[in-house]
């Protein structure tokens, strides 16, 4: 598929989340679609299919929203060399990064001044950072979970939160060769 094609009434749900990865989230945060058993869909259905038994939305609304959101994503990502300068910046202190990777891997190689995403830390966050301190959340490819995370912390009125495009394996090849590289088996 092209890149950011036009999607419509018949396009499948598979080929409208191969274009708009974000859009499920999207579509979620929106309309209350696409997070749960009772509100799923199937690859298979159509997004007009989806949208006329979920109240029947306007499709081309529909589009819109998956449009926007996907830009809005976009605009939420960092290069390995935007991060890089930042963190040999003189701002580099108020920057928090957070890894969502395992512990495993992150004690194997982290972005300076890491920290582990983890149970603790998010109640940490929670309760006491500032609301505009700037956040760079990464994982191994720069997948779907950082952006889920980003918008997560968003919903919660976090105000300067970014992904790193790629994660840290597009840092390692592109800003820090020193990082290890790895590729992760999926049994």
């Amino acid at each position: 598929m092209p890149a950011n094609p036009k999607i419509g009434p018949e396009t499948t749900m598979a080929d409208v989340l191969e274009a708009y990865p974000g859009a499920q989230r999207a579509m979620f945060a929106k309309y209350h679609i696409g997070g749960c058993a009772s509100c799923g869909f199937r690859p298979d259905e159509t997004l007009g299919g989806v949208c006329e038994r979920n109240e029947g939305i306007p499709v081309d609304e529909a589009v819109a929203h998956i449009i926007e959101s996907h830009e809005k994503d976009q605009a939420r990502q960092w290069s390995p060399g935007t991060l890089k300068a930042r963190i040999e910046g003189p701002e580099a202190s108020d920057l928090a990064l957070l890894d969502l990777r395992t512990r495993e891997e992150f004690q194997n190689g982290k972005i300076a001044s890491a920290e582990l995403f983890s149970h603790e830390k998010l109640q940490e966050i929670m309760g006491s950072w500032s609301k505009d301190r700037p956040i760079l959340i990464y994982d191994h490819r720069g997948e779907s979970g950082c952006m889920d995370a980003a918008a997560y912390l968003e919903g919660h009125g976090f105000q300067n939160v970014k992904t790193l495009r790629g994660g840290i394996d597009a840092y390692a090849q592109e800003a820090d060769p020193s990082l290890p590289r790895y590729r992760l088996e999926i049994a």
